[in-house]
């Protein structure tokens, strides 16, 4: 009897030989953050690692029954970081420089770590600069770190194709496992 193809999961049982390999994800907590060259400790969010793509709508005429749906643009939504507050204040200099209309660019990457601290996983965003910044909420009954927030508006995100392959060889049937060597390193 065929057992039907199931993506990911057939793919790990044929190339184990047995059954399939369990493969737990990895943890939200264990990532670094890299901007303009210099690693970044102490981040303790990152949000907006999101990418959406628009629909645009098609009315057949004659066809009742369905509307044909085309991908447009990509949009993506700005990066969110928190970190800790400390005496180093790059980051709040960084945006200090955009409100004075004077913007640098950086790029950066996102890295997630396995459990040996070793990135598996990471995301490179382009041109970006801070267009908001949130101080810590103080509150003297609280033993809360202060936390800073800083959110960055950049031109999209790159999975980049070391971050595709190390996917593949652990058994994904992504877009690196299908087309090799020619897969797309597809800005997201």
């Amino acid at each position: 009897m065929a057992v039907p193809s199931l993506g990911i999961f057939s793919t790990i049982s044929r190339h184990s030989g047995g059954p399939a390999a369990r493969i737990d994800p990895y943890m939200g907590y264990n990532f670094l953050v890299e901007i303009g060259g210099i690693l970044g400790g102490g981040f303790t969010q990152v949000s907006g690692l999101e990418s959406s793509v628009e629909l645009e709508s098609y009315s057949e005429g004659g066809v009742n029954g369905y509307v044909h749906q085309f991908p447009g643009q990509v949009s993506h939504p700005n990066l969110v970081l928190s970190h800790g507050l400390t005496a180093l204040d790059a980051l709040w200099d960084w945006y200090w420089l955009t409100t004075q209309g004077r913007p640098i660019l950086l790029s950066g990457t996102i890295m997630l770590l396995n459990n040996q601290r070793l990135p598996v996983m990471w995301w490179n965003f382009r041109d970006a600069y801070p267009v908001k910044w949130v101080g810590p909420s103080l509150d003297a009954s609280s033993d809360q770190v202060a936390i800073e927030q800083l959110e960055l508006v950049h031109r999209g995100l790159v999975q980049t194709l070391p971050s595709q392959a190390m996917g593949a060889v652990r058994g994904g049937s992504g877009i690196a496992a299908q087309f090799g060597a020619n897969a797309p390193n597809v800005l997201l």
